[in-house]
């Protein structure tokens, strides 16, 4: 798999305007819902409808909702649609947040996922269409088309992490990992501008894990991708425990 930089710049061009119309669909939705306009317990509008009233694709469509659901604004029931679960934006995740002042809450999150998004992505390999498959792909593309241009990549690195989760097709796993919110990319709890402060070495380095990730699944090598989350969020942990570590 190439790298964000030896994309040609088309390529780039629609990755970008794919994400813009993810935010413009997604906060046009939110403000449908904060206001009132969508009341909880109502069903939003199918996909289909949804593509046609925004004029984009289902893609995008399916991003915007799930923007939503990480908000604890919609919720998705099986075989009935997706439906208003709250009107107001719940400000970040219903589970407990990270105490960033202990190096141990942290590592107890990382230790979390890795139990769970190990045998996640073992099903992705086992499970995932093609269409998945491409899906996971153009998240890790958005992750380094983001780092070239120096932005921030925490809602992107989520997105990755989601696609895995639904390419097991089992939408417990997804539900997890939108339970766990913000906490679930600890590096966006510790500085209040994303980002912005990440050294790119750094980004990197777990730009690289994903790759393997993502390649593992590519291929359907079940143990290789258990092990490349494995690799991924045990470093994780080996870096906050440096990162974070007390000065003496």
């Amino acid at each position: 798999m190439a790298g964000g930089a030896s994309r040609n710049p088309r390529g780039t061009e629609r990755r970008e305007g794919r994400i813009n119309l993810v935010g413009m669909v997604g906060d046009d939705l939110r403000r449908r819902i904060v206001e009132g306009e969508l009341s909880v317990g109502e069903k939003l509008p199918s996909e289909a409808e949804l593509t046609r009233h925004y004029e984009v694709s289902r893609t995008v469509v399916r991003e915007a909702i799930a923007s939503l659901r990480y908000d604890s604004l919609v919720e998705a029931r099986q075989g009935a649609g997706v439906f208003v679960r709250n009107n107001r934006p719940a400000g970040g995740s219903p589970f407990p947040q990270p105490d960033m002042a202990r190096i141990s809450s942290i590592i107890e999150i990382l230790e979390l996922r890795a139990a769970v998004e190990m045998e996640a992505a073992a099903l992705a390999a086992a499970r995932r269409s093609p269409a998945q498959e491409e899906a996971i792909m153009e998240r890790y593309d958005d992750i380094d088309a983001l780092i070239a241009e120096g932005k921030p990549t925490r809602d992107a690195d989520m997105a990755f992490h989601l696609a895995i989760a639904d390419a097991t097709n089992n939408p417990r796993f997804r539900e997890f990992l939108e339970l766990l919110g913000i906490s679930a990319i600890p590096r966006a709890m510790l500085q209040p501008d994303a980002d912005a402060a990440t050294p790119k070495d750094y980004l990197l380095k777990i730009q690289e894990e994903h790759r393997r990730i993502a390649e593992a699944i590519s291929l359907r090598d079940e143990e290789a991708a258990r092990q490349a989350v494995r690799v991924h969020l045990i470093g994780s942990q080996q870096r906050y425990r440096s990162r974070l570590r007390p000065q003496v």
